[in-house]
């Protein structure tokens, strides 16, 4: 099971591409998964014969989770279970060793399946710095003694909590090591630590919460709603169910808060009508008004640092690549692909990459790290015509903006003598939702009326 996103610690097989005995070739879709982040399909990293499926559909693992076994043709009959062996017991004697797989068997690992998406470099490690720290009380330190040995404090914590419960209980003082986990091993789930700090806010206050925790109603508080005659009862798919779980953890790791500016787009319409059929000629790529926002975005966060970063408990990590994000929204649900190193691309750069990453995860085709390691993203709902709205940061991120619909408006504007005249605009609301926890009020404003002059200003050397 591979890693589809940063916080990501578990996904969906959601449906098999290939059944057993089928042959493989390399880079063929094998199966499917659903996160919260992405619908993709997973190729196989080698050729073979699909001979053992150790996932089902519609099963949720963590990453790195062995889902099925390859092997080539010729070790086919090598790699059947004996009569009577099962699935679950020849998964099992693999993982304790005792018995060692044929060297031509491939096992479907996250790594493997990483390589061989398309355009897949092998993911990178996940990087510790933007992980909380391991989970002891605040300003109580970790001895030098319990490091260094596979018996650490840290070791054991980690081997029982996702990074993102880990950031979760750090930035409420909580200590994993003190919790009893529902998982495999007793690991620590995200359902574990926010039923732990829920019942610990109910527990203070005196009061029952009314706010079900996680996007899901077996934790909460508050009374389920009953069908009612002639109702229809739909279950949320996998992928709704998990957008509902990230954007509930969201509005509570998050100070959220929200500005808004109008933005007046008429110059970069009237640069984007002259130079729309000269660009299209020169680059086979159609010219619309994202890019120039991105750009405009890219140069407003170099401007203002803060607004690239991610909080790890107590500490800021300022990321140096300007990874943006740009939700694209799907009849199925909503997925983020990633522009990454933006600041290093033109207006036709940016154009390339955001019209290639839309129509391949619009066709299920991007790979784990296409969806991995954004610092901030844009969505428009302006495209469906909303005027504005308060978009939810995209954790670990610490700000998001949303796109108004683009219309031409009557606007005052100042005449060459300086008197006031009504005038036909080109202009749309944008919003920016920011982390309050490290962005004040005045930094945001500032940066969000940084982006509108860039825009407004845009230079016709800029295309």
């Amino acid at each position: 099971m591979p890693q589809m996103g940063e916080s990501i610690a578990e996904g969906t097989l959601s449906k098999w591409l290939k059944k057993v005995g089928d042959e493989v070739k390399r880079d063929e879709p094998i199966f499917e998964i659903s996160t919260d982040k992405v619908d993709a399909e997973i190729p196989a990293p080698s050729a073979g014969v699909l001979t053992e499926i150790l996932v089902q559909e519609g099963e949720t693992v963590a990453v790195q989770t062995v889902v099925a076994r390859l092997s080539a043709a010729g070790e086919v009959a090598a790699t059947k279970p004996a009569v009577g062996e099962n699935a679950a017991t020849k998964k099992e004697s693999a993982e304790d060793g005792s018995t060692t797989a044929p060297p031509a068997r491939v096992e479907m690992t996250a790594a493997a399946a990483a390589r061989a998406a398309p355009g897949g470099p092998p993911p990178k490690t996940q990087s510790t710095a933007g992980t909380a720290s391991p989970p002891h009380r605040t300003g109580a330190p970790v001895s030098d003694s319990t490091r260094g040995n596979g018996n650490s404090f840290e070791e054991r914590v980690r081997t029982r909590s996702s990074p993102l419960v880990r950031r979760i209980a750090a930035e409420h003082g909580v200590n994993i090591a003190a919790l009893e986990g529902s998982g495999i091993a007793g690991r620590v789930t995200k359902k574990d630590i926010l039923g732990f700090i829920e019942s610990e806010a109910t527990a203070d206050s005196g009061v029952a919460s009314m706010h079900a925790l996680g996007g899901t109603s077996d934790i909460g508080h508050a009374p389920l709603p009953q069908p009612w005659p002639g109702d229809t009862v739909e279950p949320m798919s996998k992928m709704r169910a998990l957008i509902s779980e990230h954007m509930v953890v969201s509005r509570r790791t998050s100070a959220h808060v929200t500005s808004f500016m109008e933005v007046d787009l008429t110059r970069v319409a009237r640069l984007r009508a002259r130079k729309r059929a000269e660009f299209e000629a020169a680059t086979g790529q159609k010219l619309t008004y994202m890019p120039f926002i991105i750009g405009s975005v890219v140069k407003g966060i170099q401007a203002f640092p803060i607004m690239n970063t991610s909080v790890a408990g107590r500490n800021v990590i300022y990321r140096k690549p300007i990874n943006i994000g740009v939700a694209v929204a799907l009849d199925w649900g909503l997925i983020v692909p990633v522009i990454k190193h933006a600041e290093d691309l033109s207006i036709s750069g940016i154009t390339r990459a955001l019209n290639d990453l839309a129509s391949r995860a619009r066709a299920k085709k991007l790979s784990p790290e296409e969806v991995q390691e954004g610092t901030f993203t844009i969505t428009n709902p302006g495209v469906f015509g909303s005027l504005m709205g308060t978009p939810i940061i995209n954790q670990p991120q610490v700000a998001i903006m949303g796109i108004g619909t683009i219309e031409k408006r009557p606007k005052v504007i100042a005449g060459a003598d300086g008197e006031d005249t009504i005038a036909i605009r080109t202009c749309a609301y944008f919003s920016i939702s920011f982390d309050h926890r490290v962005i004040d009020g005045a930094v945001a404003d500032r940066f969000l009326a940084f982006v509108k002059n860039t825009i407004e200003e845009f230079p016709e050397s800029g295309v």
